[in-house]
């Protein structure tokens, strides 16, 4: 684990051993890039099933490509299933009632705007039936017209300044997805404001404390900025981070253990 006051590095290449199952993985059929799904494998084998989730209709984050690595290596280490969804054809096909029976679990990783879930509501009752839902970064940035999509993620983003240097605060030592970070960490990236503080709705496991020093006018002043959390959406299970801006956070080891707890979490692995 690495020291709490260690800041990001420069991006770092993945670790070979986890590379290496997730190409083992790949040419034995157990990710699609595509959509697709190997019956002999996901069939009733057990193995839990994870859909990557990063179409886009606004802002497309140059990082995409990074998180669909990561979260297939992170995928490959918790045994699960993984299977990408890209295009608004594979959302079409994916995100319905039917499409959905597939998975455990659903991942925006930085996905915008009016994605064309053919039954937006669907998928809210799949998650509140037992699905688990899990969101990066713009993922509070989707949907911003669907006030029901909104109170399930429990966060809408506002605004954004420049990306900078933040000291983020660990509220939930216990939780598999920061415990690792605690007490606090150094990290540069895009920093989110949210329309409404999510401490209503969710339990926060990420914070600053006061106003990031991004260009605002009231950098440095005191306040409450949660960064990640977590909620029970009926049956199910959300978490959500707004950390995944940058390529190299995505690589940071320290943010895929993050989302490896996250994951772990939301599937009660």
């Amino acid at each position: 684990m690495l020291p709490h006051v260690d800041p990001i590095g420069p991006p770092r290449a993945a670790q070979s051993g986890v590379a290496l199952v997730a190409a083992l993985m790949l040419l034995a059929g157990c990710s699609s890039g595509g959509g697709g799904r190997d019956e002999d494998m996901a069939g009733g084998s057990g193995v839990r099933r994870l859909l990557v989730v990063t179409h886009t209709t606004g802002f497309r984050h140059s990082s995409i490509p990074t998180a669909e690595q990561t979260l297939g290596e992170l995928a490959a280490r918790s045994g699960l299933w993984t299977t990408y969804c890209r295009t608004a054809e594979e959302v079409r096909r994916l995100l319905t009632p039917e499409g959905l029976r597939d998975f455990d679990a659903v991942f925006f990783a930085n996905t915008t705007g009016d994605l064309g879930v053919p039954e937006l509501p669907a998928l809210l009752r799949w998650v509140q039936q037992g699905g688990a839902f899990l969101g990066a970064h713009s993922a509070a940035d989707t949907y911003h017209n669907q006030p029901a999509f909104l109170e399930m993620l429990g966060g809408q983003f506002r605004t954004h300044g420049e990306q900078t240097w933040v000291e983020v605060h660990v509220e939930d030592p216990t939780h598999p997805a920061v415990v690792h970070l605690a007490p606090r960490f150094r990290i540069f990236d895009e920093i989110y404001e949210f329309v409404d503080n999510p401490r209503r709705r969710a339990q926060i496991l990420l914070s600053l404390d006061r106003h990031p020093d991004d260009g605002h006018p009231e950098a440095g002043m005191p306040g409450d900025f949660p960064l990640a959390w977590y909620r029970f959406y009926g049956q199910g299970r959300v978490f959500y981070t707004a950390l995944g801006h940058r390529e190299d956070v995505w690589q940071d080891e320290r943010y895929r253990q993050h989302l490896l707890g996250a994951l772990r979490w939301a599937l009660a692995l």
